[in-house]
C-alpha cells in the first residue's frame, strides 16, 4: 500500500513539474514577429466617399497566466512611437485565457503606417511583462494594402 501511495505521489510531483514548466514556457514563448505570437485582425474604415477614415486592430493573445492586459499600447512606425489607449477583455477558456486588445489608430498615424518599412507593436500585462514585436513583411504589406484600397 505504501508503494502505491509513494508511486502516486512521485507521479503527481512529476506531472506538476511538467505542467508548471510547460505553462511557463508557453506564456513566455518567443516569436520573431507579432503575427507569429498572437492572432491579429487589422481593419481600415472609409467614409461614404471612400476616403480613409481610420483603422483598428484586434489582437488575441492566448496564455495560461491570469494577468490582465493593461489598457495601453504603442505602435512604432520606423521607430516613431504612437501611444494609444486600448480596450481589453479577458475570457477564460478552460485552462487558457483569451486576452483581447482593441486599438483604434490615430488618423494622423495612418500615413506613417502606409510609408513605414518596419512596424513594431508593444502591449503590456499587469504582471510587468510586455510584448514588443515587429510585424512580418507579409503582415506589413497586408496592412498597407488595406489602407491603400
Amino acid at each position: 500500500m505504501q508503494k502505491i501511495f509513494l508511486g502516486m505521489g512521485i507521479a503527481l510531483i512529476l506531472f506538476g513539474i511538467f505542467g508548471m514548466s510547460y505553462t511557463w514556457h508557453y506564456d513566455h514563448r518567443s516569436a520573431a514577429t507579432l503575427d507569429e505570437y498572437a492572432k491579429l485582425d487589422f481593419q481600415a474604415s472609409r467614409d461614404e466617399d471612400g476616403n480613409l477614415e481610420g483603422a483598428v486592430l484586434s489582437l488575441y493573445d492566448y496564455r495560461y497566466d491570469k494577468a490582465q492586459l493593461l489598457k495601453r499600447a504603442i505602435l512604432f512606425t520606423d521607430g516613431a512611437p504612437w501611444e494609444m489607449p486600448a480596450a481589453t477583455k479577458q475570457t477564460n477558456k478552460r485552462w487558457l485565457n483569451e486576452n483581447k486588445l482593441f486599438v483604434s489608430f490615430p488618423k494622423s498615424s495612418l500615413k506613417d503606417i502606409l510609408l513605414a518599412k518596419e512596424i513594431r507593436f508593444k502591449y503590456y500585462y499587469e504582471n510587468g511583462q510586455s510584448i514588443d514585436l515587429p510585424l512580418s513583411e507579409k503582415e506589413l504589406v497586408a496592412w498597407q494594402r488595406k489602407l491603400r484600397w
